[in-house]
């Protein structure tokens, strides 16, 4: 590991808490962050399930099995945003809306620059769930896990105090609780498979690589001023809910 990674994780986990806190706090900017990991929490639900089937075929029925409750817990989280969004009148915008909306303002898809580092020399193909790696599936997720359980837990933190956000606050805690243990599973499937010292070295790889994708990210932030795609809209009561699967299209860009 470069001497710099902690140095340099320590000031974009930094920068990341700064940052959620305040759009978390904010009204105006809460509607989408929380839009956000709905999305991101209720998009992995298709592909951690696809990785369980994969698991249980290759023979492996405690990681099968660990997956499957993973996949579950995802799938509560998405709803815990989701109720979030309606107890504040809002909706997460239909990933179709989005692609329209971008379309008549003749703006290129957005990418995250995010995911972009952090899966950097992979492409889309060597990270589909039948192919995947089990060291970059279990290695990167790991780490994703990890940092995730003190994001959700720093949000919870930021919301003490504003008014009628203990219901939001209690969701937001509970999945930071369940993040914790997602990332202990994947930790300890890498020592099943890989033995200690190979363990340490993925995760050490992992983190660098997060290093540069909160860099990436910081940067393209600046660049754009802090701007970021709308992904929450005021709530049609009549509107059907969203399939889950729907939302496993939407990538959401940091």
């Amino acid at each position: 590991m470069n001497p710099l990674t902690p140095l340099l994780h320590l000031i974009g986990s930094g920068a990341t808490a700064y940052l959620l806190a305040s759009q978390i706090r904010d009204a105006q900017t809460r509607p989408n962050v929380l839009a956000g990991f709905y999305f991101a929490e209720s998009g992995s639900v298709p592909f951690l399930t696809k990785l369980r089937d994969r698991a249980q075929a290759e023979g492996d029925l405690w990681l099968a099995e660990q997956l499957t409750q993973h996949a579950n817990d995802e799938r509560r989280h998405g709803q815990i945003f989701a109720n979030a969004l309606k107890q504040l009148g809002k909706e997460a915008i239909t990933p179709a809306t989005q692609t329209d909306a971008a379309a008549k303002a003749d703006q290129p898809e957005q990418k995250s620059p995010f995911f972009d580092a952090y899966y950097r020399d992979f492409s889309q193909a060597d990270l589909k769930p039948d192919v995947i790696d089990w060291r970059v599936f279990l290695g990167s997720t790991h780490i994703l896990e990890a940092d995730a359980c003190h994001d959700f837990r720093r949000m919870a933190q930021a919301l003490d105090g504003v008014p009628e956000m203990a219901k939001i606050q209690a969701g937001i805690l509970s999945v930071s609780v369940d993040e914790a243990r997602h990332a202990g599973y994947l930790k300890m499937a890498m020592q099943r498979r890989y033995g200690y010292i190979a363990t340490e070295s993925l995760i050490n790889d992992w983190r660098s690589r997060k290093v540069d994708a909160l860099m990436a990210m910081i940067g393209n932030l600046i660049e754009r001023r802090g701007a970021m795609r709308t992904l929450a809209q005021d709530r049609v009561e009549t509107a059907p809910v969203e399939p889950v699967d729907e939302a496993a299209k939407v990538l959401t860009a940091a």
